[in-house]
């Protein structure tokens, strides 16, 4: 064998040993495990963000082990050109190709989205904006849109009435206007046959339910008395009485931190101000909680027409038939205001 042909197999030997050794560490590259930590995680990537922003929250993260092959791979695969925004969970022991992937495709994890104890719009914006990429702003300009409420039959005094609390399966990156569109459907899927027949009855729409409901919770929020109290106010509704519900004064009023409604206080010119104004206020004063809306659709029937605050304070109620009753046990509890100094 001529020098010339122990050369050129040499040469091939070498060549094929680099290519292996490349292919080696492409593979490595491409497959092996490039997920630091000690726990899966998540990433929230922002609608619009481009492939520089991927790089700085995997890095604000401490997500990679080995940065520059994560991004020889994802140039490879063309991630830059396939930004998808979304809540994504990075398991442990993943490849830069399954993490590429999933990044890729969008095969985002939706957020378990929950809320109760809401009073206002901007409460309510901002348990969302703490969940969701929705900002506290959007969503508030939209529930002060009445050209958009429209379409689901509401405006910017009942808007608050469509959301039931509740734990619900949600993308992270839902946009304000498909967030209200996903409560509503929800609010449809709540207002069963069943429920909608028993709001006839009393007669009051889903809508006036809702109201309702937020003052009944407003005034106990223990469900043993709910269905009484929400019996009360329907017999005020049905002679024309007005209800003279105290935690509309308060909405009126803009603050909840009222102790003790005075003579004043009834005095204020505002559609919440149900002591001047007979019937139901505009809109909710509250959400209220499924089962409170249950316990209206399922009220009391009885012969009270008033009701006041216990004088023991303990948040319950005494109830009654004439004014004179009223005014006893009225009496008892402003007796006991007065010996607390409760002004």
């Amino acid at each position: 064998m001529n020098l010339r042909i122990k050369l050129l197999i040499i040469t091939v030997l070498l060549l094929l040993a680099a290519g292996g050794t490349v292919a080696c560490l492409l593979y490595r590259a491409v497959f092996s495990n490039n997920i630091d930590g000690q726990s899966a995680i998540y990433i929230y990537i922002s609608t619009g963000s481009v492939y520089e922003d991927i790089l700085g929250i995997l890095d604000e993260n401490k997500v990679l082990k080995n940065k520059k092959s994560f991004d020889r791979i994802a140039k490879i695969k063309q991630y830059p050109k396939h930004i998808r925004s979304g809540r994504y969970r990075i398991d442990l022991k993943m490849s830069n190709n399954e993490l590429i992937n999933r990044l890729r495709s969008g095969s985002q994890e939706a957020v378990n989205f929950m809320f109760n104890n809401i009073r206002t719009k901007e409460q309510f914006a901002k348990r969302v904006a703490e969940q969701l990429e929705i900002t506290e702003m959007e969503l508030i300009d939209l529930l002060n849109d009445n050209d958009f409420l429209t379409a689901y039959n509401l405006n910017s005094e009942t808007a608050l009435t469509i959301f039931i609390p509740n734990t619900y399966k949600i993308w992270w990156n839902t946009s304000a206007e498909n967030f209200v569109k996903k409560m509503h459907s929800q609010y449809m899927l709540f207002w069963t046959e069943e429920r909608k027949e028993q709001a006839e009855k009393i007669p009051l729409t889903p809508t006036e339910v809702i109201i309702l409901a937020s003052i009944v919770e407003e005034e106990n929020h223990r469900l043993e008395e709910q269905a009484r109290i929400a019996g009360v106010y329907i017999n005020r509704l049905k002679i024309g009485m007005p209800l003279q519900a105290d935690p509309t004064l308060k909405l009126a009023w803009n603050d909840f931190t009222i102790k003790r409604l005075l003579d004043f206080h009834k005095e204020i010119i505002s559609p919440y101000n149900t002591y001047k104004i007979a019937g139901l206020p505009p809109g909710s004063i509250r959400i209220p909680s499924s089962s409170c809306v249950d316990a209206v659709l399922n009220y009391e029937k009885h012969n009270y027409l008033y009701m006041c605050a216990k004088e023991d304070l303990s948040g319950y109620h005494n109830f009654a038939v004439t004014l004179s009753q009223h005014n006893a046990n009225a009496t008892k509890y402003h007796n006991t205001l007065n010996k607390n100094k409760i002004r």
